[in-house]
C-alpha cells in the first residue's frame, strides 16, 4: 500500500506496510483459491480419463425429442385428474416434511453455529469442542439421502405416510440446521456483541441481536426448503409414497414423454407457487403478511395431515420397534461386502470429483441467471432497459431456473445418457444442471435481500451502475453465494446416490448395488463412508468460508 506526500513541491511516495494479520489472511485466501482450481482440474481429468468415447452424437435426436414433447403434454381429463390428485399428495408430504425439518433446523441451527459456542472469549476452547460435537452429530442424518431414509423407513413402517414425512424431515432438518447456522454466523454481529457485553444471555442476544438481521435470509431458505421438499416428495414416490413421483416412474418406464411433461408441469406449478409465496412474504414483510402466511401454513398442515392420513401413533407401536430391531440386526456388524478400504477410498475420490464438477457448473450457471432474474431496483435496470423488456427477461430467467430444478436429478441423468456414455460426466452434469436451478434461486433472493440504501446513495452521487455492481453488490453478496455454494456441494455428495442409474461410479453406485441385493451390512459400511466424507467436506467448507471472508 502506498501514500503520496508533497515535500518542497515534489511528490514523495511513502510505502505504508499492510498489517501482518491482513497479509496472512491474503496468503491464506490465495492458497485456498489454488486448491479450488486444482480440485476442479483434477476432477475433470478424472471424469474424462480412461473413459474411451465420451459423447454419443447419434443421441441428440432422442434428447431433443424429449424436450419437443414439452409442447404436446397429455391433457385429457382422466390424466389431468390423476395428475391433480397426485400433485395434492406430493404437496401434503412436502408440507408435513418441511414442518418437521424446520423444527429440527431452527434448534439445530442455533446449537451448531459458531456464534452460539464461541461467543465468550473465556470459554472458546470448550466452545470449539461443543461446536465440533454438535456439527458431527448432525452430519449423520445429513449425509444419508432421503431416498435411503425412505427405503430404511419402509422396512420399519411399511406403506405408511410416516415413511415420506420422516424421510424428508430428518435429513432436511439436519441440512436446514447447517444452513441456518451459517446464516447466523454471517449475519451482522454488532447488536449481538453489544447485548452480550451488557450482560445478556446467549439466547436472548441471538433472538434480539441476530435474528432480526437474518430474518429475510432465514425465511427465504425456509421457503426454498419447502420447494425442495416438493421435489423430494416426488422422488420418494419411487419407494411407495405415491404422488407425482410414482406416476412419473410409470410414464418413464414406457417412455411416454407427453405424460412425463404433464407431471413435470404439475411440479413446476407447485414450485412456482412456493416461489411466489416466498417472494410475497419477503418483499412485504409486515405483521399482517407474516400472520396471514402463518395461518395459511397452519391450514395447509391440517389439510395435509388429513389428506394422507398421518398417524403419529405408529412411532410407539410395539411392532414398529420389533421391525426396527430386525433391520438393525441385519446391518450389524457392518461388512465391506467384497470391497477393501482402498476400494472405498478410490470410490470416495470419484464421488468427490463428480460433486466438484457439479458444483462448479451449478455455481457459475446459477450466478449468471441469478442477477437477470432478481429485482434490483437500486441499479435502475428496469428504467434503463424498459419496463416491459426487463420484465420479460427477468421472467424468462426465472422460468429457466424453475425448469432446471423442477426436473429431478435422476431424470436429468437419464436424459444425459442420450448424449453421453455411462460414467462420471453424465452424473456430474445432471447434478450440476439441477443444482444450478437451485443455486440461481438462492442467489437471486440473496441479491434481492441486500440493503438498498447505501447502493441508492452511491447512484445518487453519480456512480455508474457497473461500478456499483462490481464494487458494492458483488462484495456484499459473495459471502452468501459462497455459503450457499458450499452447502450445495455437500448436498451434491448425497445426491450422487440418485444418479447411480447412469453408472456414474463412486459410493452412490456402490450403495445402489448393495441395496438392490439387500446387503444391509455392506450398505451400512458404505453409508458410514458417505458420512465420513460429508464430515470432511463440512469441515473443509467451514475453513474455506473463514478464509474467503
Amino acid at each position: 500500500m502506498t501514500a503520496t506526500q508533497v515535500e518542497d513541491g515534489a511528490a514523495l511516495e511513502v510505502r505504508v506496510p499492510l498489517p501482518r494479520k491482513r497479509i496472512r489472511h491474503e496468503h491464506r485466501r490465495r492458497r485456498w483459491l489454488l486448491v479450488i482450481v486444482a480440485a476442479i482440474v483434477a476432477s475433470v481429468v478424472t471424469a474424462v480419463s480412461g473413459a474411451g468415447d465420451v459423447m454419443r452424437v447419434d443421441g441428440f435426436g432422442s434428447f431433443l425429442e424429449f424436450f419437443q414433447a414439452a409442447l404436446h403434454p397429455r391433457a385429457d381429463a382422466g390424466f389431468l385428474g390423476l395428475t391433480a390428485t397426485s400433485a395434492i399428495t406430493t404437496l401434503a408430504y412436502a408440507v408435513l416434511g418441511t414442518l418437521v425439518s424446520l423444527v429440527i433446523g431452527l434448534v439445530g441451527g442455533v446449537l451448531t453455529s459458531q456464534t452460539w459456542w464461541l461467543a465468550r472469549p473465556q470459554g472458546r476452547r470448550a466452545g470449539r469442542v461443543g461446536w465440533f460435537v454438535t456439527r458431527a452429530v448432525l452430519v449423520v442424518p445429513r449425509a444419508i439421502h432421503e431416498v435411503i431414509w425412505g427405503l430404511v423407513l419402509l422396512a420399519v413402517f411399511g406403506l405408511d405416510p410416516m415413511v415420506a414425512v420422516l424421510a424428508i424431515g430428518i435429513p432436511f432438518g439436519a441440512v436446514t440446521a447447517k444452513v441456518f447456522s451459517e446464516l447466523i454466523d454471517e449475519a451482522p454481529h454488532g447488536p449481538y456483541t453489544a447485548l452480550l457485553a451488557a450482560g445478556s444471555g446467549r439466547l436472548p442476544a441471538l433472538v434480539y441481536g441476530i435474528f432480526p438481521g437474518a430474518l429475510s435470509d432465514l425465511l427465504s431458505y425456509a421457503f426454498y426448503r419447502f420447494e425442495c421438499a416438493i421435489r423430494s416428495a416426488a422422488i420418494l414416490g419411487l419407494v411407495g409414497a405415491g404422488g407425482l413421483g410414482f406416476q412419473l416412474a410409470l410414464s418413464f418406464q414406457t417412455l411416454q414423454y407427453n405424460e412425463i411433461w404433464t407431471l413435470l408441469y404439475a411440479l413446476v406449478v407447485l414450485s412456482i407457487a412456493a416461489d411466489q409465496w416466498s417472494s410475497f412474504v419477503r418483499t412485504r414483510r409486515t405483521t399482517r403478511v407474516l400472520g396471514g402466511s402463518a395461518v395459511v401454513a397452519a391450514v395447509l398442515a391440517a389439510f395435509s395431515w388429513w389428506w394422507v392420513g398421518f398417524d403419529p401413533s405408529v412411532l410407539w407401536q410395539g411392532n414398529t420397534w420389533t421391525l426396527a430391531g430386525r433391520v438393525l440386526a441385519d446391518a450389524v456388524p457392518p461388512t465391506f461386502g467384497g470391497q477393501s478400504p482402498l476400494d472405498l477410498l478410490g470410490l470416495a475420490g470419484i464421488t468427490v470429483s463428480m460433486s466438484v464438477i457439479a458444483i462448479t457448473v451449478a455455481f457459475f450457471g446459477g450466478a449468471l441467471l441469478a442477477f437477470p432474474s432478481a429485482r434490483l431496483p437500486w441499479l435502475g435496470l428496469r428504467r434503463r432497459s424498459g419496463g416491459l423488456l426487463w420484465t420479460i427477461r427477468s421472467g424468462l430467467c426465472k422460468l429457466i431456473l424453475v425448469l432446471l430444478r423442477a426436473i429431478p436429478p435422476p431424470v436429468w441423468a437419464l436424459l444425459f445418457l442420450f448424449v453421453f456414455y455411462p460414467g462420471v460426466l453424465p452424473g456430474a452434469l445432471a447434478l450440476g444442471v439441477y443444482t444450478a436451478g437451485v443455486l440461481g434461486r438462492l442467489m437471486a433472493e440473496a441479491a434481492e435481500n441486500l440493503d438498498g440504501r447505501p447502493l441508492r446513495a452511491l447512484r445518487a452521487h453519480g456512480t455508474a451502475e457497473p461500478l456499483v455492481f462490481c464494487y458494492a453488490v458483488l462484495p456484499a453478496v459473495t459471502p452468501k453465494f459462497v455459503a450457499y455454494g458450499l452447502y450445495r456441494w455437500e448436498v451434491a455428495i448425497r445426491e450422487t446416490v440418485v444418479v447411480g442409474v447412469v453408472g456414474a461410479g463412486g459410493l452412490g453406485l456402490l450403495l445402489n448395488q448393495q441395496l438392490a441385493s439387500f446387503d444391509y451390512a455392506a450398505s451400512l459400511t458404505t453409508v458410514a463412508a458417505l458420512i465420513l466424507l460429508t464430515l470432511v467436506v463440512d469441515l473443509g467448507s467451514a475453513a474455506l468460508r473463514r478464509a474467503l471472508r
